[in-house]
């Protein structure tokens, strides 16, 4: 692809500088509804309230410019804490900004190679199973905030959740899970009877006040620094960097599918509208390239703040750089009211992001389609809370591949058809039909001959008896690689060897190279391959023998 594709483009802008209005109210709203979240993401993922503002900010502002889509708004997201909590714990907050580094640099790397329009081929089972799971894992991340426990043991986050929950038993802290519980349902009745208020900001607002008039025992978020961190470099040593690169390609790769997924979620809200996934994925890589550099975490594409932008009437990309400009104000001129937000607060504001996430009527109407996507679902779903999400990703598409494969090759059929009659309807003696159906059959091969077909073939073929000539119908068949050309091949020997003589009509130019290239064609080759069956029949009629045992 051209690199220069990828670029920004004047033809962006101009719409908003025309009239800039719509977008710069959208932003505004969309900043309103991500600051809870960036602060609730950003302590999630280990590195602090401070971290999930400065990648809302830097990732946010940079996607916007480079971005393929004009409503994709970007940011830390509770898919991405869900991978992060682990190199969090093995390598530090350091290995994480050196993580988002490297998952930058290969974010940019498969924008040029053109990969972004494979996303499209996630099957759906897997995007809801892996969606449902991270709604349950980031709801467990919030347990012992809920429950203000500030040590909780565990290396899975569901095992962590439970250690808390036991804690809690032994020493309650009533208020706190009170306080979490109280801002959830508040969210949650407030998105649905009255979508277009901020109820995340209002709820957390209030709980903030409420800290500081009735002086309530709360756990605050604690001091945010006043503007962003000076862009430094200085993650980890090079002999680290090793370690680093599973991590960054499982980043890499959720950022893509995230990203991409929500543009595209974005582009069915709006109408007449397309992003580039290309030219998304780069803008994606250049945001994590740049959002390491001022302290914050790896960011994707967020789809929540996406349709809130889109619905709040956004026009251009202007919206998402005003969503990210207006934090940025806030960082600098409300950070001390920030750090007043209780945890317990922005817990609940996430519980009630996890509710939102899962799509019931989208889970129930993949469960009833088929067992099979029940299964990938269900499956998806359990590795991404017992493991990890990529994981989870890997075999719930690994089991999808298989279980198409499987109902693909149901479509590979061998059926015995009959003789057609001459096309001059010349009459024939009962005793010569009778000698042609019991001498001579034809078969017509329908669907793929592949692997995963092929050796049912060879079992059906093979077991043809009482016969002298098989004539092979093949313009039926839709696809053929080289196992299935290596078990024709196979087939036509054992055929052969009884002194059965093969014939093939129909066969495909491309498919007769495959079977030329293997030796999978019958013995004497173009004499006995015809463009059209009643050509071999006539033929086969020739070869059969007589009554008396002798060829025709």
């Amino acid at each position: 692809m051209n690199a220069l594709a990828l670029l920004p483009r004047w033809s962006d802008w101009q719409p908003a500088l025309r009239a800039p209005g719509a977008d710069l109210l959208s932003g505004l709203i969309v900043a309103l509804v991500a600051l809870p979240l960036a602060l609730g993401f950003g302590i999630s993922s280990g590195l602090g309230a401070a971290a999930g503002l400065a990648t809302a900010v830097v990732a946010g502002a940079t996607a916007a410019v480079f971005g393929g889509s004009r409503f994709q708004v970007s940011g830390p997201t509770g898919a991405m804490t869900v991978v992060l909590v682990p190199i969090v714990g093995q390598h530090g907050a350091g290995g994480v900004l050196a993580v988002g580094l490297l998952a930058g640099l290969v974010l940019v790397v498969l924008a040029i190679a053109g990969v972004g329009r494979a996303v499209r081929y996630m099957p759906a089972p897997v995007i809801e199973g892996f969606t449902a799971g991270i709604a349950v894992v980031i709801a467990l991340q919030q347990v012992p905030s809920a429950l203000r426990i500030e040590h909780a043991e565990g290396e899975k986050v569901w095992q962590s959740a439970f250690d808390a929950a036991c804690q809690y038993i032994s020493h309650p802290h009533h208020l706190t899970l009170a306080t979490a519980l109280v801002v959830a349902a508040v969210v949650l009745a407030g998105g649905r009877y009255l979508p277009k208020l901020p109820f995340a900001l209002i709820t957390v607002a209030a709980a903030t006040v409420a800290v500081r008039v009735f002086d309530l025992d709360l756990t605050p978020i604690g001091q945010i620094p006043t503007g962003l961190p000076a862009p430094s470099i200085g993650f980890v040593h090079l002999d680290q960097l090793g370690s680093l690169i599973a991590p960054a390609l499982a980043v890499a790769a959720l950022a893509a599918l995230e990203s991409l997924l929500s543009a595209t979620a974005a582009d069915a809200m709006a109408v007449g509208t397309r992003h580039d996934p290309d030219r998304e994925l780069f803008g994606q890589g250049v945001a994590n390239i740049a959002a390491p550099m001022f302290g914050g975490v790896p960011a994707t594409g967020a789809i929540a703040r996406t349709a809130v932008n889109v619905r709040s009437g956004a026009r251009t990309r202007l919206a998402a750089l005003t969503h990210a400009a207006v934090l940025a104000a806030i960082i600098y001129l409300a950070a001390p009211m920030v750090a007043e937000i209780p945890l317990a607060a922005l817990a609940g504001v996430l519980l009630a992001t996890t509710v939102r996430m899962v799509e019931t009527a989208s889970l129930t109407a993949i469960a009833r389609a088929s067992r099979g996507d029940a299964i990938i679902m269900a499956i998806t779903f359990g590795v991404t809370v017992a493991l990890d999400l990529v994981t989870a990703v890997a075999v719930g598409v690994g089991i999808a591949i298989v279980l198409a494969l499987r109902s693909v090759a149901k479509e590979a059929r061998l059926q015995q058809v009959p003789l057609e009659m001459p096309a001059d309807g010349t009459d024939h003696l009962a005793e010569e039909h009778d000698l042609l159906h019991d001498h001579i059959v034809a078969y017509r091969i329908d669907g793929p001959l592949f692997f995963a077909a092929a050796h049912r073939f060879l079992l059906e073929l093979a077991e043809v008896s009482d016969v002298h000539v098989v004539i092979l119908r093949m313009s039926g068949i839709t696809a053929l690689d080289t196992t299935g050309a290596l078990v024709l091949k196979d087939a036509i020997g054992k055929l052969e060897h009884r002194d059965i003589t093969v014939l093939m009509s129909g066969l495909r130019e491309d498919h007769r190279r495959r079977l030329a290239t293997i030796g999978a064609l019958p013995t004497g080759g173009d004499a006995r391959i015809f463009e059209h069956t009643p050509e071999a029949i006539a033929h086969a009629r020739r070869c059969a023998p007589n009554p008396a045992g002798q060829t025709t």
